[in-house]
């Protein structure tokens, strides 16, 4: 009798598994009709509070834009950025030059000139800072419905409710964005890469 409640409590463990992970594909399923044609999405993954979308638009390889040097982006800005030039070891022990761009409240882009491209591209960062915006115009302390308005048409609230994290991935996996939110509101920007420099 033991072995059969054993069995009859670990068959329903199982099965309710399965129906969150159905729900979760479902949920992504649904999500990727409702993306903005613009932002060319190939797939969505939702795992816990976390969603990730892999598009193609080059809004995710150039947040900022596309610019021909790092001057041209803090003219645009009409921000104060502090200014730091050196050196920093990436991928396969290479050596890149990388303008990092700081903000008083600690807000980093870390950015340097790619000689194959022949424009600025994103390392890394950090935002917090409500003052920058990326160019899709997400900016920290936006509501999370106006974040997920950049990428989705229309969406049933209920999806995102739960996510505290929304990332928006290159199809290639190089280069995203990370949204994590506190509430409601955008909490802070991330800016995450994976290239091989040069």
């Amino acid at each position: 009798m033991k072995k059969i409640i054993v069995f009859a409590v670990l068959a329903t463990f199982f099965s309710v598994v399965s129906a969150q992970e159905l729900s979760s594909r479902a949920k992504a399923m649904r999500m990727m009709t409702f993306a903005k044609p613009e932002y060319m999405v190939k797939d969505i993954k939702v795992l816990a509070d976390t969603m990730t979308v892999y598009a193609l638009s080059d809004n995710v390889i150039y947040p900022i834009g596309k610019w021909e040097n790092v001057e041209q982006y803090i003219t645009s800005t009409q921000l104060q950025w502090y200014r730091e030039v050196g050196y920093k070891n990436y991928y396969d022990s290479m050596v890149v030059s990388v303008n990092t761009l700081r903000r008083l409240d600690d807000s980093y882009i870390d950015m340097y000139h790619s000689i194959t491209t022949g424009r600025v591209e994103m390392i890394a960062g950090r935002i917090t800072d409500a003052e920058v915006k990326l160019d899709n115009g997400v900016h920290v302390g936006m509501s999370k419905e106006d974040v997920f308005r950049t990428v989705f048409k229309r969406f049933p609230k209920s999806y995102v409710n739960d996510i505290a994290v929304l990332k928006v991935i290159s199809g290639a996996g190089e280069v995203g964005q990370v949204y994590t939110f506190r509430g409601n509101k955008l909490r802070h920007i991330g800016i995450i890469s994976k290239y091989k420099y040069y």
